[in-house]
């Protein structure tokens, strides 16, 4: 019989925990059945969203000046940017280096353009060049004014020619990108250099 009463008794102790529990559970979360009226405030919330704080990601040094633009826009990622920008800078210089003008057309502006264009007309172009590497060194400027985005980014490249690779020609530049502000396709277009 004794075994019976340790039984009863175990479950006696199993269930007051469980009422704990429960009761702890009921404090904490509180006993919503969901046929409540929802509050003035959660209404208002509903009705009017708030505005989405953006938090600026880990900037580098050289990178700091982004700030400028993760505060007024939402839809930027300077990662995605800068990687673009690379990519935009040897699509550019291939083409220019080509003569390839309907590409150059598509990338950059009709003043740059016609920069281009008269360097390629005056034979300032060298099909035989070749990139050899290319490195981001910084953020000149950028800023959000008038309804666009104007990033300055400074490069660091090096080509060679296709005949002769012992000589390598090293170049810096600043590029200037904009954009609308409102944009959220991925097209930058290059406004100087």
């Amino acid at each position: 019989m004794v075994y019976g009463d340790l039984q009863f008794f175990d479950i006696i102790i199993f269930a007051a925990i469980a009422a704990f529990v429960i009761y702890r559970l009921r404090s904490v979360l509180g006993k919503r059945t969901g046929f409540q009226k929802k509050s003035n405030e959660e209404q208002q919330t509903k009705e009017q969203p708030l505005p989405e704080k953006r938090t600026t990601p880990q900037l580098k040094d050289s990178e700091q000046k982004l700030e400028a633009v993760y505060k007024k826009t939402n839809s930027f990622d300077h990662k995605v940017f800068l990687e673009g920008a690379k990519k935009a800078f040897e699509i550019i210089i291939t083409a220019f280096n080509k003569g390839d003008k309907n590409t150059l057309k598509s990338l950059v502006s009709k003043d740059v353009f016609n920069a281009f264009e008269t360097a390629i007309n005056d034979g300032q172009n060298n099909p035989n060049m070749q990139f050899y590497s290319l490195v981001i060194d910084g953020i000149n400027d950028a800023k959000v004014e008038n309804g666009k985005i104007t990033i300055g980014v400074n490069f660091i490249s090096e080509q060679i020619l296709s005949d002769n690779e012992e000589d390598i020609i090293k170049n810096k530049d600043t590029w200037v990108f904009e954009k609308p502000e409102k944009s959220s396709g991925p097209a930058w277009t290059l406004i100087s250099t």
